[in-house]
C-alpha cells in the first residue's frame, strides 16, 4: 500500500457550525458524526473531521482541488453567500479569483478564520523552481 492521507483534524469552536459551512460549499454530503468528531467526508476517501476547542483558534490552511465543474457550483455558492474571497493567500486581490498554473483557484475563510482554497489544478512545484 502507498502512504496516503486519511483524515485531518481542524480544530474549531464550533463544529457543526464549521463542518456544515464547508460541507455546503465543497457541495459534499452532510458531516456525519464520529465519536467526539464531525466528519466531512471528500470524494477521495480521505476525511476532514472538526474538533471543538476551548479558547482561541489558530487559523490554518487548507486547500481543495476540484473539477471545474466543482469549482464553478462551489464558487457560486460563495458568491451567494456574500462571502469575502480573494485571489491570493495574503488577500491583497479581494474580489478575485486567480489562475495559477492553468487553473483557477479562490480563498476564503471558514467561521473560525481558516483560510480555505479551491482549486482546479494542482500546483506545479516544478515551475516554481
Amino acid at each position: 500500500m502507498a502512504v496516503q492521507l486519511n483524515h485531518t483534524i481542524i480544530w474549531c469552536s464550533d463544529k457543526r457550525a464549521s463542518a456544515h459551512f464547508l460541507a455546503d460549499i465543497l457541495g459534499v454530503g452532510e458531516p456525519e458524526p464520529f465519536l467526539h468528531f464531525l466528519v466531512v467526508d471528500l470524494s477521495n476517501q480521505v476525511s476532514v473531521d472538526f474538533m471543538e476547542k476551548d479558547g482561541q483558534v489558530s487559523p490554518q490552511h487548507y486547500a481543495f482541488l476540484m473539477s471545474d465543474a466543482e469549482f464553478d457550483a462551489a464558487f457560486a455558492r460563495i458568491e451567494a453567500a456574500g462571502i469575502a474571497y480573494w485571489a491570493d493567500p495574503a488577500r491583497t486581490k479581494p474580489g478575485e479569483i486567480n489562475t495559477h498554473f492553468g487553473g483557477r483557484g479562490v480563498y476564503f475563510a471558514d467561521p473560525d478564520g481558516h483560510l480555505l482554497e479551491i482549486i482546479t489544478n494542482p500546483y506545479d512545484r516544478g515551475a516554481m523552481s
